[in-house]
């Protein structure tokens, strides 16, 4: 009998070299860009959908694929959600001298004054404040000296996630996280949140020196500048005791209510930041909340959100040289993009 000829298109012949889809189990080669065989994640080289599409158990089907549209509808679901945000009178900011893309990196102080003009310190007593507040000052901000964890710590770490998964904004990012079949219970997405934040792994010389929540809220030096540090309370607080000089922005998002975003220049007892982007006047359960869809949803890539009507992409990485409960990675920075 004749064989039938089967007709491919194109499209089902290619797979992109950086992704996973239609690849599951392929041998490994060298030669390809990243891997998606059983053995990639001792190695470190799986493609970065490696779990979405050839993880055994848990979501594959493309009907729990998170979609561009899904993100910017949840995103604004969130924000209507920070109910505990600062309100307009609740603080006044002072954002002076506007530097040009070619001045970031100038290390000149172009604003006398600083940033914070006023703030209502009342915001601190709400239990999310408060909580997240208490965990600035658990970190060795030197990368490369290893951070101690003492009993204390872990519990204002429970403590925090306690307090942020009561509110309404993060029951609802749960919602959306578990339609998506990422997560099958609240426990589990506590579980993965504080793995994923709070886990330590080594920005360098083998030392458990870091991990996503120092790095992205309370900041770090490394090789003499600051790294991460995206945080606005954090710098309130540092900036009150005169341990941040406020230099300059570079960028001012459309709002004219909170959470604004800036780019910043500053400061941080002499080393220096050359463009720190913040979301200013939103709740820790928001910022936690919007970087970890985007962790989730888009990692290593821009994720584009929808916030009461204007557009704001965060950026997120993975960290690539470590993993935890099956090949997870832990997040390496997250961050509002400034344009």
């Amino acid at each position: 009998p004749r064989t039938a000829l089967l007709f491919l298109s194109p499209k089902d012949l290619y797979t992109a070299p950086d992704s996973c889809e239609g690849r599951c189990e392929e041998p490994y080669s060298e030669e390809d860009e990243c891997h998606c065989d059983a053995e990639c994640e001792s190695r470190y080289s799986c493609c970065e959908d490696y779990y979405v599409h050839c993880r055994p158990e848990g979501f594959s089907s493309s009907r729990d694929a998170i979609t561009d549209e899904e993100l910017l509808h949840v995103s604004e679901q969130l924000y209507g959600a920070d109910h505990n945000k600062a309100r307009p009178n609740d603080i006044a900011i002072n954002p002076q001298y506007r530097a040009a893309p070619d001045e970031t990196g100038d290390q000149e102080d172009h604003s006398p004054e600083p940033l914070y003009a006023y703030v209502n310190e009342k915001l601190f007593s709400k239990p999310t404040y408060a909580s997240f507040i208490r965990l600035l000052d658990n970190y060795q901000r030197a990368t490369g000296r290893e951070e101690e964890v003492t009993a204390e710590e872990l519990r204002e770490q429970d403590n925090f996630l306690k307090e942020v998964m009561k509110t309404e904004l993060m029951k609802k990012l749960f919602t959306f996280l578990h339609k998506k079949n990422r997560y099958s219970s609240e426990q589990e997405f506590l579980t993965d949140l504080k793995e994923m934040w709070f886990g330590l792994y080594s920005r360098s010389d083998g030392e458990k020196d870091s991990s996503g929540f120092e790095h992205v809220f309370s900041g770090e030096i490394k090789k003499g500048k600051v790294s991460g540090f995206h945080n606005w309370i954090r710098f309130y607080l540092l900036e009150k005791q005169g341990l941040v000089n406020y230099f300059s922005h570079n960028f001012d998002g459309p709002w004219d209510t909170y959470p604004d975003v800036l780019g910043l220049q500053f400061s941080w007892d002499g080393f220096y930041k050359e463009v720190g982007s913040a979301f200013i006047g939103c709740s820790p359960e928001f910022e936690f909340g919007v970087y970890t869809l985007c962790f989730i949803a888009r990692p290593g890539r821009a994720c584009h959100l929808s916030l009461g009507g204007h557009s704001v992409s965060i950026q997120t990485y993975t960290w690539p040289k470590s993993t935890y409960s099956h090949g997870k990675r832990y997040i390496a920075t997250a961050y509002v993009v400034s344009p």
